[in-house]
């Protein structure tokens, strides 16, 4: 994943920061609890793709 294109994405949700998940290859928001995947190098940043976490997941 692009350095560069990870420090201006945001969650589409609540504009919060995003951390990168290498080994699930996704893009979490802890604040909403939704990991967004990334397919084929690219980020799908809608709420309807995004897998929802739950608790212990997210800590």
């Amino acid at each position: 994943m692009n350095r560069k294109l990870l420090d201006i994405l945001v969650c589409p949700v609540c504009k919060g920061p995003l951390k990168y998940h290498k080994e699930q290859n996704e893009l979490v928001c802890r604040a909403d609890r939704l990991a967004y995947p990334i397919r084929d190098d690219i980020p799908v940043m809608l709420e309807d793709e995004a897998r929802r976490m739950s608790l212990e997941e997210v800590e």
